[in-house]
């Protein structure tokens, strides 16, 4: 029965140097694959970011044994030739670089920040993605049929200490009625006049980057003179990406409108399947006479709800123009698709309309807001459903959280039985700096 073996030798060294002259080296070594002494310390910095540095080697610890267990799954999807299309894993890479190209500016500014090169940065990415998916595909297949029932969730609730029960915070539930005006065709045609008389600048010779820091409103992309790194077919809007992928280096498009507003695009370069462009961004806007309109609107209908002529529901079926209206304007977090907002998302989602100082059924007044998908201008009146204090986990109050947790307990108690049955027919080796590790689940 073969267990983990401790290398009291050293492991071949690596000689690549990270940023701050870190000389990596080979952590573990799980059947052909091998964990980097730099995989680790990256998972390791996520943890003190959110524990400080207390506990150092149990946590080192817990990561690598985390780290183990990914490969192990990905040792299982190798042998059992777990498809992952080099399709898949591209996409995911040319998000990850476009990020980094968004964020630090220069191909340049990339390497000096990371210590690695743009091709080798992919390089790592590649291999990090495939065996992500990899075993993440793995995962899913030995626990796809695992089930709790309402009897395991109420044992697993009342297996944790009543004193290690986390804290709910305040939450909210609300409905809310949406008029968003309608864009007059004056507006259109004074911003296709606009992008068209800047087209006309940039073919006579004017930058096209200094006129989109000038006149874009596209604030990620803007400050780089309009440049948005590179990009695959499926990664844009579809008329974005139609227009872009159609010009030659140094060409620019004609005006395109797309949901986000109008925009005129010029090509950079193109380098396989993925191009990189830069782009001029204006979004029309409503008329103030059509904003008022919707105020006013909104503040009749409010009327009509607080004085019972209109129910709330059937209101935001005639009135509203978001997509929640059929459902009778009944919100839902867009971080968890749930109809409960904690404090922090009532802040960022509905910051003008006073919730947290509003009584159950209570109905706002008319408030301003722009849309989420379209960063339009529009009015809302909302209506506070109902509101859940700050409490101890229970489970009357949450038990789709606690179900939750328990069904994801269940699939990592089967994961941990697979694995140690599954190491035993696996070459597993540590390097001496984890030697002394006390692994919890992978015994």
């Amino acid at each position: 029965m073969k267990k983990i073996l401790l290398a009291f030798a050293l492991l071949l060294p690596l000689t690549v140097h990270a940023q701050g002259d870190l000389v990596d080296g080979v952590a573990a070594v799980v059947g052909r694959n091998i964990i980097k002494y730099s995989d680790v310390e990256r998972s390791y910095a996520q943890i003190r970011l959110k524990q400080g540095a207390a506990d150092a080697f149990n946590n080192r610890c817990a990561v690598l044994e985390n780290l183990i267990l990914a490969q192990l799954l990905v040792h299982k999807g190798e042998i059992d030739s777990v498809e992952v299309s080099d399709e898949e894993v591209n996409q995911y890479v040319d998000y990850y670089l476009k990020a980094d190209m968004r964020n630090y500016g220069s191909r340049e500014a990339l390497r000096e920040a990371t210590g690695f090169t743009y091709d080798e940065l992919k390089e790592q990415y590649q291999r990090m993605m495939r065996n992500n998916l990899l075993s993440r595909r793995v995962e899913y297949q030995l626990t796809e049929d695992v089930t709790v029932t309402p009897r395991q969730v109420t044992e697993f609730f009342n297996s944790l200490p009543a004193d290690s029960l986390p804290m709910m915070p305040e939450r909210f539930e609300l409905s809310e009625i949406v008029i968003e005006p309608q864009i007059s065709e004056a507006e259109r045609d004074r911003v296709r006049t606009q992008l068209a008389e800047l087209r006309e600048r940039v073919i006579k010779g004017e930058k096209f980057s200094m006129l989109a820091t000038l006149y874009s409103q596209d604030p990620g992309s803007a400050k780089k003179g309009g440049e948005l790194g590179f990009f695959s077919r499926g990664d844009m809007v579809g008329e974005f990406e139609s227009a872009a992928f159609a010009l030659k280096p140094g060409e620019v498009s004609p005006v395109i409108e797309t949901q986000y507003g109008f925009h005129i695009i010029q090509l950079i370069e193109r380098r396989g399947n993925t191009i990189n462009a830069r782009h001029i961004l204006i979004i029309p806007q409503v008329s103030a006479e059509d904003l008022l309109k919707a105020r006013m609107k909104l503040d009749s209908v409010a009327v009509e709800i607080r004085s019972g002529h209109l129910a709330f529901d059937e209101a935001a079926r005639l009135y509203s123009t978001a997509a929640n209206a059929q459902t009778g304007g009944v919100a839902t977090n867009p971080a968890d698709g749930t109809p409960r907002f904690d404090r922090d998302a009532i802040d960022q989602l509905y910051y003008s309309v006073g919730i947290p100082g509003m009584d159950v059924g209570d109905i706002s007044n008319a408030t301003a807001f722009k849309t989420s998908d379209r960063q339009r201008d529009a009015y809302r009146i909302v209506r506070l459903d109902r509101k859940h204090a700050a409490h101890r986990a229970n489970l009357v109050d949450d038990y789709d959280n606690i179900q939750n947790a328990a069904l994801a307990a269940a699939k990592q108690n089967k994961l941990r039985l697979w694995a140690k049955r599954y190491m035993d027919n696996i070459y597993i080796r540590l390097s001496d700096d984890f030697k002394d590790c006390v692994f919890k689940n992978l015994k």
